[in-house]
């Protein structure tokens, strides 16, 4: 995975590991609900250092459930669900296993278009279609997976001067601007109710 990556507020080697592994990618952008993104996507990094190597989707597909959770739940916890996200990683991780033979950038390889591959990243479990479509748009504006139509499948998140979303930051006033989209989205939701 190659092109203008994705440069966070986290441990350099986090990073790092996000550009080198599909796997963690996936990884920390399903784990992006309900705490910081920053801790998302740093999250992946301490499981390797916990688990003293990057593990494989067949290694985490099959690892001891509570065994899995204990790894997830040590302090610090690397969600603020370890349970449910460890049994929501495995069950991710058993489905790239099952469908794309382990490998995580399977999900994306030959996809004939972008439709697809949303619908291909909708499926996995915790992926909604927001989630889908933000990630669609990280593939496409960090990592250079392109196929045809694949802005109009990331919907909003697809725009080139976007500042919605992980998919948007390359720097610090680009986390800034994003911050402040996400603060206004939620007033705006809040006042909508209230």
């Amino acid at each position: 995975m190659d092109g203008m990556t994705l440069s966070l507020p986290i441990d350099p080697e986090a990073n790092r590991l996000l550009e080198r592994s599909p796997l963690a990618l996936l990884n920390g952008m399903l784990l992006d609900q309900q705490i910081p993104m920053e801790k998302a996507f740093s999250s992946p990094y301490v499981l390797s250092q916990r688990l003293g190597h990057d593990p494989d989707a067949r290694e985490l597909a099959g690892y001891d459930p509570d065994a899995l959770v204990e790894v997830f739940a040590r302090p610090p916890a690397l969600h603020r669900f370890p349970k449910a996200m460890a049994a929501r990683v495995q069950e991710m991780c058993r489905m790239l296993v099952d469908r794309y033979d382990g490998d995580a950038a399977g999900l994306w390889a030959d996809v004939p278009d972008g439709r697809e591959l949303l619908r291909r990243v909708g499926e996995l479990p915790g992926f909604g279609r927001q989630k889908a479509q933000i990630f669609v748009a990280l593939l496409g504006k960090r990592y250079d997976v392109r196929p045809d139509g694949w802005r109009e499948a990331a919907g909003a998140y697809g725009d080139a001067d976007a500042h919605r979303s992980v998919a948007d930051i390359t720097d610090a006033d680009s986390l800034r601007r994003v911050r402040e989209f996400k603060q206004a989205a939620k007033a705006e939701a809040k006042a909508a109710k209230g």
